[in-house]
């Protein structure tokens, strides 16, 4: 038994997703990229990302060409930006490049200057699916801005977090340990 495609688009358009680009291209005239939800951290030994690419994407193909990428998680002032790697306005390829300031990374893939954290990757494994490659990059070079705010994704928009500032009551150690047993 399999769920209803659009049932599932709708249950996953309630779970936030913070939004990146994904760069890949070390030649001018020969760079692509996508926006993307699906980018999360591996592991930090070796540092890794991983990220599902769309088989159909631009990107894909140059991603094992290159057999490197950059991960751009973008801040609040990217909006645009995100729907212009999205194909949203129109614009591919390389021309996508003349929005944001960018610079090359470690590997020679683009990276965005003013994202709220970059991650340069090599290309360190692959996993096919029906739809989409699940990409495994290693980390070579990361860069992070603590005082941008993030660009989240969540029901058809753009969002930012906020945070709970309000004063909230935990308890001591030995109630917290009591009432995290009562759910196992």
């Amino acid at each position: 038994m399999t769920v209803d495609a659009k049932d599932f688009k709708q249950a996953m358009r309630q779970c936030a997703g913070a939004v990146a680009l994904v760069t890949v291209g070390a030649e001018q005239g020969k760079r692509t990229g996508l926006t993307v939800t699906s980018a999360c951290s591996l592991s930090d030994s070796p540092p890794s990302l991983i990220v599902c690419v769309n088989r159909n994407a631009s990107a894909h193909a140059r991603i094992r060409e290159e057999g490197a990428f950059a991960i751009n998680f973008l801040h609040e002032d990217h909006a645009l930006l995100a729907l212009t790697f999205s194909g949203q306005k129109g614009i591919n390829g390389d021309d996508r490049f003349a929005f944001g300031q960018w610079t090359r990374g470690a590997t020679g893939a683009p990276v965005l200057t003013d994202a709220v954290a970059a991650f340069d990757c090599v290309l360190a494994q692959e996993f096919e699916t029906t739809t989409h490659s699940i990409f495994v990059g290693e980390v070579r070079s990361a860069s992070h801005s603590a005082a941008a705010t993030p660009l989240v994704y969540l029901r058809s928009n753009f969002h930012t977090p906020r945070e709970i500032r309000e004063n909230m009551t935990i308890g001591d150690l030995d109630a917290r340990h009591l009432s995290w047993t009562d759910f196992s």
